[in-house]
């Protein structure tokens, strides 16, 4: 099935509704892929070998729960490795599908070579849109405002104590600690430090000479390495003083900041992350099964939360086992019904896929098959 590229740039605009009108988790796949049902077995069987996005972790928890219930001879083995290893565990073929915060780019898909697959033909598709939340600890202190210049001076060690005039004119009556601040950043390459550095770099140029990357680009002095976005809240949660950023799911108890768009100063939801990827295109010249958001955070609408990922599953549009070729085709197709939208909701609070958005992510995983 060919994707029309002008409905699917149109299709973008609903992303923020928060139902899904897309195949139902239990009608047949394409390709005679079984799909999970209330209950019953079906004709899946095998395990499926997955890395990737730590983003995705407790979403990922609670889908592979249902898959497998429904599906009893099937195993997916997701591993929250970080995005980066994903990507490389995809090329070298030891993982059957990744997670991904970030797609594959124009010169990595050039380049080929995915060992996990038959040929060079991929499948990403949306699966999960988060925001990236700015956690801290501070003892006393659940909210703060802060713009992205001070975000950007924070992260890049410019700011110091929590004390500082440009912290306190931005929330007057907060009474904020003669304290250090020790940002924490992502040791390992990591989509979620690409959303966040992406975001410095578009709207906050002049204090982040940086750019966005999925490894951490700031030679620190005061600041904490740590892996994974467990890593990241563990941290965070441990010090005082101390700031960062992760997936909104691990937020916890941490304090957190309403960032500046425009002239409000906007907290973190799901809905308001949703409604800047409804403002984003998809991205030109990628393949007919390959939809990337090219989500831009200086064109943040006015309401809208302006860092916020839109994480992928990558897999193959052929494998050389059939059987793996149709648990993966499946379990996608899971994914983004609306059953396996409404487990992520629930376990991690994400954004649901549009109606829109989640039928043509379907159509896009009935490419998924075996090699002949």
């Amino acid at each position: 099935m060919k994707l029309n590229r002008i409905a699917r740039v149109g299709a973008v605009a609903a992303v923020a509704a928060l139902s899904l009108t897309a195949c139902a988790a239990n009608e047949p796949a394409a390709g005679g892929g079984a799909q999970p049902s209330a209950g019953g077995e079906t004709a899946l069987s095998g395990t499926v070998k997955a890395t990737g996005a730590s983003s995705q972790g407790a979403a990922q928890q609670a889908w592979t729960a249902a898959f497998q219930q429904a599906n009893p001879d099937v195993t997916i083995n997701y591993q929250p490795t970080g995005s980066g290893t994903g990507r490389d565990n995809f090329l070298a073929g030891s993982s059957n599908f990744i997670g991904s915060d970030r797609a594959y780019d124009a010169d990595e898909l050039a380049a080929g070579g995915f060992g996990a697959c038959a040929t060079d033909d991929i499948v990403e598709v949306p699966a999960y849109i988060s925001p990236v939340a700015v956690v801290f600890n501070l003892e006393g202190v659940d909210t703060l405002n802060l713009t992205p210049e001070v975000i950007a001076d924070i992260f890049n060690e410019q700011i110091e104590k929590w004390n500082d005039p440009a912290i306190a004119d931005l929330n007057e009556g907060v009474e904020l600690p003669d304290l250090a601040i020790t940002p924490v950043f992502r040791g390992d390459a990591s989509g979620t430090t690409g959303t966040f550095t992406e975001y410095l770099a578009s709207v906050a140029p002049d204090a982040w000479p940086y750019e966005d990357a999925d490894e951490w680009p700031v030679s620190t002095t005061r600041s904490e390495a740590a892996q994974q976005t467990s890593g990241v809240e563990a941290a965070v949660t441990g010090g005082q003083g101390t700031i960062g950023y992760i997936d909104a799911s691990r937020v916890g108890e941490l304090g957190s900041a309403a960032v500046q768009v425009g002239d409000e100063f906007v907290p973190f939801s799901s809905e308001a992350a949703a409604q800047l990827v409804a403002a984003s295109p998809l991205e030109e010249g990628r393949g007919e099964g390959d939809l990337v958001f090219a989500v831009d955070p200086a064109s943040a609408p006015a309401g809208s939360y302006p860092i916020a990922l839109v994480s992928y599953l990558i897999g193959c549009v052929e494998y050389e086992d059939a059987a793996v070729a149709d648990v993966v085709r499946s379990y996608f197709s899971y994914i983004v019904s609306e059953d396996g939208q409404n487990a992520a909701n629930e376990a991690a609070g994400s954004a649901q896929l549009s109606p829109e958005v989640a039928e043509q992510a379907q159509a896009a995983i009935e490419l998924i098959g075996a090699a002949e």
